[in-house]
């Protein structure tokens, strides 16, 4: 009986270890997974290829990159509204990209120091990024922190913009591989747009 006592105690007692062990195990890993953070700047109203829209193309991407990294999105906007209309929009992009413009935005990233990984969208607008997302991109330190673009176009991929980055951002600073999705395959194709940004997370 004592035997069978003993055994039954030691028994119990390797469970507890290896349970332990596996609360420690899956702790550390927790604490070891990157912070996601998944910036975005999206235009929705009167859009090139798609029309008149209620959520930007870029906005959709974003959304779906969150969903699949467990990222906190965070929509990258200006104080002064860009107009709904097409032609009016892009008149307003080409000036303010002339004047080298750095709009005011509406809010600041919470404790930006805690995110490793950040994910930074933007529609192509005369081959380059917005301004308000220049606005971002100088307004918080991302030293040591890796940073993969994404894009929504319609013919111009990820136009200049990975360059841009490499300029605007500390040395320091990873520059992961981009993705460019085109705005109508982002409005209309949420199953593409899956496929996608699952291909692309693989590959980093």
């Amino acid at each position: 009986m004592k035997k069978i006592l003993f055994l039954f105690v030691v028994g119990c007692m390797a469970a507890c270890n290896s349970s332990s062990a596996t609360d420690t195990k899956t702790a550390e890993q927790a604490a070891q997974k990157p912070k996601v953070l998944v910036a975005y700047f999206s235009h929705s109203g009167e859009n090139y290829g798609v029309g008149e829209i209620k959520e930007g193309n870029t906005q959709k991407v974003a959304k779906e990159i969150a969903r699949q990294t467990g990222g906190t999105l965070f929509r990258i906007q200006a104080v002064e509204k860009y107009p709904a209309e097409y032609d009016a929009c892009t008149q307003r992009a080409k000036n303010e990209q002339a004047a080298k413009a750095r709009p005011t935005l509406t809010e600041r990233v919470e404790n930006m120091s805690q995110y490793d990984v950040i994910y930074i969208g933007y529609p192509i607008w005369w081959g380059d990024m917005p301004m308000p997302v220049y606005t971002f991109l100088e307004s918080y330190d991302f030293s040591d922190k890796t940073v993969h673009p994404f894009s929504t176009h319609e013919g111009s991929g990820l136009g200049r913009t990975e360059t841009s980055l490499k300029e605007t951002l500390p040395k320091t600073t990873t520059i992961g591989p981009g993705m460019a999705i085109k705005g109508h395959v982002a409005q209309k194709e949420p199953s593409a747009v899956f496929t996608a940004v699952r291909n692309w997370l693989e590959q980093e």
